[in-house]
């Protein structure tokens, strides 16, 4: 079951150690859009609100999922960049993939929203310097100190930990 939950293995803060990793993490973020739009593209309705795993969403939940994470990692950026160590706000991650417009809503609108939100994230990123990359957010779940360098990891790692969640369900059904 943790295979099906966690296809690529658990994040790492270790596996960010120097500016290359930050880059290939950067490459990562900036490749989703449309790694994620070739993975769910041709799939209708049905297949599309299966769950990846037994207690799992649905593809469709995870596609909107990621939008809603990012969208709120891109914030946690700013809030890093223009605020002395901020305690950033959580959400409520299965309540949201609970709301009408992740269970029902076009993952098309979703897709064009995660391409727009990571041009803007990657050019953003790109641009950072070192002492920015240092700054940190405080989590207010566990207090945990979150440097902004190792957060870029941490969205390339949960990008394509969900593009494996589809990826695996869409080759073992035999739908690509």
């Amino acid at each position: 079951m943790e295979s099906l939950q966690y296809p690529i293995g658990k994040f790492n803060t270790s596996d960010i150690n120097n500016n290359t990793d930050i880059s290939e993490s950067i490459d990562q973020i900036e490749k989703l859009p449309e790694k994620l739009k070739l993975a769910l593209e041709g799939l209708n309705d049905t297949q599309l609100d299966t769950p990846y795993r037994p207690g799992g969403w649905t593809l469709r939940q995870v596609a909107h999922h990621i939008g809603d994470s990012h969208l709120n990692s891109y914030i946690r950026f700013k809030w890093t960049l223009t605020e002395e160590e901020p305690t950033i706000k959580a959400y409520n991650e299965k309540g949201w993939a609970e709301l009408f417009d992740s269970t029902e809503g076009p993952v098309d609108l979703t897709l064009n929203f995660i391409e727009a939100l990571h041009k803007k994230w990657v050019y953003l990123l790109r641009g950072l310097k070192d002492d920015q990359l240092n700054k940190f957010f405080i989590h207010p779940a566990n207090n945990n100190k979150v440097m902004l360098k190792v957060a870029i990891g941490m969205y390339a790692w949960h990008g394509n930990h969900h593009l494996a969640h589809i990826s695996n369900l869409t080759t073992s059904k035999g739908w690509k």
